[in-house]
């Protein structure tokens, strides 16, 4: 048995952790409130300087994956800050790098409710970032389809049609929603 998340396979993460969407849960933003005060009574408002929900639980009208999705915004010097990763840590999460890629610089993401042996709790993934990182697009991303349902209803038709295709295949499935989203940030700066 392997001894951490880090040291599973992108193969392990597909058989442990199948893709699964679900009906919206209206306790998922309690969930989220809960996590964030932990999170800021953790860590702070110094190094916290925002805390938004995000991803399609976020959005109420559309299937999600059961997680609760967190971006945090941090001082750009408290990128990969060794002192914040271990109060994560201290927190349950476990650290992974996203390394830098044609349009998005290098950031910190935080998983926490995988167990080793394929169970799960309550998942919460964090993207912490600065916020003149482009991930911050997703908040606009996340505003425009719970203003516009019928957008909404497209991004979930093509999640679910993802999620039968890949529902072993984790980086098939993000990247095959990657177009729908360019595309819709896109018509919120038309």
């Amino acid at each position: 048995m392997k001894k951490t998340l880090n040291d599973l396979t992108k193969e392990d993460w597909n058989t442990l952790f199948p893709i699964e969407l679900v009906d919206h849960n209206p306790e998922w933003i309690n969930i989220f409130k809960k996590e964030k005060e932990q999170i800021l009574q953790k860590v702070g408002n110094e190094t916290i300087l925002r805390v938004e929900h995000f991803g399609s639980s976020s959005i109420p009208s559309i299937k999600s994956k059961p997680y609760i999705d967190l971006m945090i915004e941090i001082p750009k010097e408290k990128l990969f800050d060794d002192k914040l990763i271990a109060q994560f840590s201290e927190l349950g999460y476990s650290h992974f790098v996203v390394p830098e890629r044609e349009d998005i610089e290098a950031y910190s993401t935080f998983g926490k409710g995988y167990n080793l042996d394929g169970t799960k709790e309550q998942i919460f993934h964090i993207h912490m970032c600065p916020k003149d990182n482009v991930m911050w697009k997703q908040i606009d991303f996340r505003d425009y389809l719970n203003a516009n349902e019928k957008r909404a209803k497209e991004y979930e038709n093509l999640k679910r049609d993802l999620a039968l295709k890949y529902k072993n295949d984790r980086g098939a499935y993000v990247l095959g929603k990657t177009e729908f989203v360019k595309e819709t940030l896109k018509l919120i700066v038309e």
